[in-house]
């Protein structure tokens, strides 16, 4: 489906923002906008970021090379 371009540090941190974000918005801290925090959420489940692929970037370890 999809190539892992995703790292472990990279995963940690969107998944503590995103929920972070979301929590926020949950509690209406701040408005609407708060659930982008889905995204980061969601590209760390999938440990695949579309940005990234556009840019070229690969945060996590090359194998089989």
């Amino acid at each position: 489906m999809f190539t892992k371009n995703v790292g472990t540090a990279d995963k940690t941190v969107r998944l503590i923002v995103g929920l972070a974000l979301i929590g926020l918005a949950l509690t209406q801290v701040i408005g609407w906008w708060g659930w982008i925090g889905v995204v980061p959420v969601a590209t760390a489940l999938f440990n695949f970021c579309p940005m990234y692929r556009l840019i070229g970037v690969k945060t996590c370890k090359v194998t089989g090379q």
